[in-house]
């Protein structure tokens, strides 16, 4: 099977993967899957950290993963455009609410006036007023 450029989209960030041409799922090379997932494969299953998951069958083939396939047995949302070639893997609904229930903003950036940009996570131990607002 062929190599083809795709794009996947985790934790908000695209990234360009080379993807095995299989009609279903995201194949990738297990290596490409540990640079852009974190999630390696090994002979315990699927491991990321010090955490590891077993694999269900179907996801591993010789050296190529399904990343779609993984993501979905872990409870996270997946998301495919097959004519733009876009894939999207959300968090799991799981990892939103242990997110939600420590009350801890997560960490952002964004410019004042002069372009100059300032992170949340400077104003640590500092009052924080935050003021958005959308023309929607």
């Amino acid at each position: 099977m062929s190599a083809i450029e795709r794009t996947l989209i985790v934790d908000d960030t695209p990234v360009t993967v080379s993807a095995v041409g299989a009609p279903d799922g995201l194949w990738l090379p297990a290596a490409e899957a540990h640079r852009v997932s974190g999630w390696e494969v090994t002979p315990e299953g699927a491991c990321q950290g010090a955490r590891c998951v077993p694999l269900p069958e179907g996801v591993v083939e010789g050296d190529a993963v399904d990343l779609a396939g993984l993501a979905r047995h872990l409870g996270q949302p997946v998301l495919h455009d097959a004519k733009h070639g876009v894939w999207l893997i959300g968090d799991a609904a799981d990892d939103l609410r242990d997110r939600m229930l420590s009350l801890e903003a997560p960490d952002f950036s964004l410019p004042d006036l002069d372009g100059r940009l300032h992170s949340l996570s400077d104003q640590r131990g500092h009052k924080v007023f935050l003021v958005t607002w959308a023309s929607w």
